[in-house]
């Protein structure tokens, strides 16, 4: 029987979205483990974005779906990857 685990982020500038390809790749190392990688909308408007130089680095993991709430129900597990302030 699959495991359905969905590992799903935010990262502004590219670093959480490393770390979460890297709990990815170890999570697909399990047994029956169906791994998919999500993140979560982005909320700062585009000119911030732009500003800080964050769009440019957002285009590294611009091909990860986002995830839709309802969609968190189909998992047998879930982590979740944030930054800190």
């Amino acid at each position: 029987m699959k495991v359905k685990i969905y590992v799903v982020f935010y990262s502004m500038y590219g670093h959480v979205y490393r770390l979460a390809e890297g709990v990815a790749e170890g999570a697909r190392e399990v047994p029956d483990a169906e791994v998919t990688l999500f993140q979560v909308p982005e909320l700062v408007p585009d000119d911030v974005l732009e500003r800080t130089g964050a769009k440019a680095a957002r285009s590294a993991f611009a091909h990860v779906p986002v995830i839709q709430p309802a969609q968190l129900a189909e998992a047998d597990a879930l982590i979740f990857g944030t930054p800190t302030t």
